[in-house]
């Protein structure tokens, strides 16, 4: 079976993708770092497949997507569905990923700016369902 996660030939990728974050992607992960979120380590940059997820905890399957504003634009009159390429890959590529057992939460660039906090209460909520003990089935007898 081959390696689906953190593949080498995508290392210089996944570093060059560190490096170069984008604003909101720093933002957030200076609140993620060093298991600030309820006590759960996130990765920047982790891949999965061919893929490079923004930020991933493995203990719960988790990954974090930051969209960037061209991402939400509505499709060009001209170019169609075109005009939206990037919002309908992430949609295709977030499926193949979810294949593994990987949930997803997805934020804008806008929301980690004007909403830090309400991204950060999202994500702790998202954490506690994934973490809550299923209740048991009530039997009747």
């Amino acid at each position: 079976m081959t390696k689906a996660f953190n593949r080498t030939n995508l290392t210089t990728k996944r570093k060059t993708l560190r490096r170069n974050l984008p604003l909101a992607e720093v933002i957030l992960w200076n609140r993620l770092k060093g298991k600030q979120l309820e006590g759960y380590k996130f990765r920047r940059q982790y891949s999965v497949e061919h893929f490079v997820i923004d930020f991933y905890c493995p203990e719960l399957k988790l990954a974090l997507e930051v969209d960037g504003d061209s991402h939400y634009l509505p499709p060009h009159p001209l170019l169609g569905k075109e005009g939206n390429k990037g919002r309908l890959s992430d949609m295709q590529r977030q499926s193949q990923i979810e294949t593994f057992g990987i949930r997803f939460l997805r934020f804008t660039n806008r929301e980690i700016y004007e909403n830090l906090e309400g991204v950060l209460i999202k994500i702790a909520e998202k954490i506690k369902q994934i973490t809550s003990p299923t209740p048991p089935c009530k039997g009747g007898d």
